[in-house]
C-alpha cells in the first residue's frame, strides 16, 4: 500500500472501528434489556439452503450467527487475503528491511499472550482451549484509536502498527488452520482439493475476469464448510488466488486484486465487522459479579490482551533494536512504540471470533462463554491505557512528523 492511500485506508478503518463500538454497545444494552430474549432468537433463526433433489441434496442448515460468523467472516478474510497479498507484492512487506521490526514484534505478541493463557489455565482441560484468543488484535478498533490520539501521530507508526496486524492476521490464519479444524469430510475435502487446483489454473492461464474466480470460491468456500475446516480459511486462499496483473498507477487500468480490495474493503469496515460485533458481544450481565473478572478463562484472556500483547510485542521489538537487527521506525519515539504494544490488546473482534472457535462450537464450556467478558474487559483497558500513552508520548512530536 503506498503512502497516498493509507491516509484513506486510516481513515476507513478508523471509522470502521467506531462503528465496531457502537454495534458493540448495542448487542450489550439489547442483551440486557427486555429484549434480550429477542436478541438471542434472532440470532439462532435457523437459515437453509438446499440445492437439488430432496435425497440427494446439498444443503447448509444453520443459525443466523453461524451464517455470520462462518459466511460474512468468510468475506472478510477474503479481503485479508487480499490485502496480504498485495502487501507481499507491491506493499510494506514486498521490503524486507521493513518487515523485520514488525515481524519480530508481531510473535512476540502472539508467543508472549499464549503463554500466560496456558500458565493461568494449565489445571484447566476445557478453559486452555482458548490459549489462541488473546494472541489476535482488532486493526479497525486500534486504528481508530491510534486516529483519535490526533494529528501529531507519525505515519511511520501508523504503517508499523498496520505491517504488525497483517503479521498477526497470519498468525491467526495458521492458528485457525492448524488447531481449530474437527474430524475431516474425505468427499468435501476432495471437491474442496478441486476447487483450489481450479483457481490455481486459471490464474496460471492468465484468467483476468473476477466472475469465475467468485464462482469457483463460492464452491471451495461450501465446500470447506462442509470439509470440517473452518470455511474461513477457503475466503484465504480465494483472496491469494485474485490475480495481481499489470500495476499501472491509474485507477482506470488497476489489477483485478487492487480493485476488488477497493470494492470489499469498505464492506468489511462499516457492515461485515459490526454487523459481527453486533452478534457477538451481547454478554449477559445477570449474575455476574466484578470478582469473576478475576478468575478461570477472563482473568487469563485479560491477562494476555492487556499484559501479554504489550510484554510480547515491547518487549520483542526493544529486542531487536537494542540488538541491531532493525531500528526504531522514523520520528517514533520509544514511548509512541510502547503505547501501540498495548494497543495491539484490544483483540475484541478477531478475540471473539477464535473464542467462538475454542467455546462455542468444542461446547468446552457449556453454554457458557467467560472469554467473551474477558475480552470486551481487556480489550478495553488496553485501548484506554494504550490511547493515554500514545497521546502523552505524542505532545514534543513535531508538526512536520506527523502524517497529513
Amino acid at each position: 500500500m503506498s503512502n497516498v492511500e493509507f491516509p484513506k485506508f486510516f481513515s476507513t478503518e478508523a471509522v470502521g472501528g467506531m462503528l465496531l463500538l457502537v454495534a458493540a454497545i448495542l448487542a450489550m444494552v439489547l442483551k440486557n434489556s427486555p429484549y434480550g430474549e429477542a436478541y438471542a432468537a434472532l440470532l439462532e433463526t435457523p437459515v437453509a439452503i438446499s440445492v437439488g433433489a430432496l435425497d440427494g441434496a446439498f444443503d447448509i442448515n444453520k443459525p443466523l450467527i453461524l451464517w455470520i460468523n462462518d459466511g460474512l467472516m468468510a468475506v472478510f478474510f477474503f479481503m485479508i487475503g487480499m490485502e496480504v497479498k498485495q502487501e507481499i507484492l507491491v506493499g510494506q512487506l514486498s521490503d524486507v528491511r521493513q518487515t523485520i521490526l514488525p515481524s519480530i514484534a508481531g510473535i512476540g505478541g502472539i508467543l508472549v499472550p499464549a503463554g500466560l493463557y496456558y500458565l493461568l489455565t494449565m489445571d484447566s482441560p476445557a478453559a486452555i482451549q482458548g490459549w489462541a484468543i488473546p494472541t489476535a488484535t482488532d486493526i479497525a478498533f486500534a486504528l481508530g484509536i491510534l486516529a483519535l490520539a490526533g494529528p501529531r501521530i507519525p505515519l511511520s507508526l501508523k504503517l508499523f502498527l498496520m505491517t504488525l496486524a497483517i503479521i498477526d492476521d497470519v498468525g491467526a490464519i495458521l492458528i485457525i488452520a492448524f488447531f481449530f479444524t474437527k474430524k475431516l469430510s474425505l468427499m468435501a475435502m476432495t471437491v474442496a482439493a478441486l476447487s483450489v487446483a481450479t483457481l490455481f489454473i486459471m490464474k496460471a492461464a492468465k484468467v483476468m475476469r473476477l466472475g469465475p474466480y467468485i464462482f469457483v470460491g463460492m464452491i471451495l468456500w461450501a465446500s470447506v464448510l462442509k470439509s470440517g475446516v473452518h470455511a474461513t480459511l477457503a475466503g484465504v486462499i480465494l483472496g491469494f488466488c485474485i490475480p495481481m496483473g499489470p500495476r499501472e498507477e491509474s485507477r482506470e487500468h488497476e489489477s483485478p486484486l487492487t480493485m476488488l480490495l477497493h470494492e470489499v474493503h469498505p464492506w468489511a469496515a462499516f457492515f461485515i465487522l459490526p454487523v459481527f460485533a453486533f452478534a457477538n458481544a451481547g454478554v449477559s450481565l445477570d449474575g455476574i459479579k466484578f470478582s469473576d473478572l478475576f478468575n478461570g478463562v477472563p482473568l487469563a484472556i485479560m491477562v494476555g490482551l492487556f499484559i501479554g500483547k504489550q510484554v510480547g510485542v515491547f518487549g520483542f521489538a526493544l529486542f531487536a533494536i537494542k540488538s541491531k537487527l532493525c531500528e526504531l521506525p522514523k520520528d517514533v519515539n520509544w514511548g509512541q512504540l510502547y503505547g501501540v504494544a498495548i494497543l495491539t490488546g484490544v483483540g475484541f473482534t478477531m478475540s471473539l471470533f477464535i473464542g467462538s472457535l475454542a467455546f462455542e462450537e468444542s461446547g468446552a464450556l457449556g453454554n457458557s462463554r467467560p472469554d467473551r467478558l474477558g475480552i470486551i474487559a481487556g480489550s478495553l483497558m488496553a485501548g484506554i491505557v494504550g490511547f493515554i500513552v500514545v497521546k502523552l508520548s505524542s505532545r514534543k512530536t513535531l508538526p512536520a512528523q506527523a502524517s497529513e
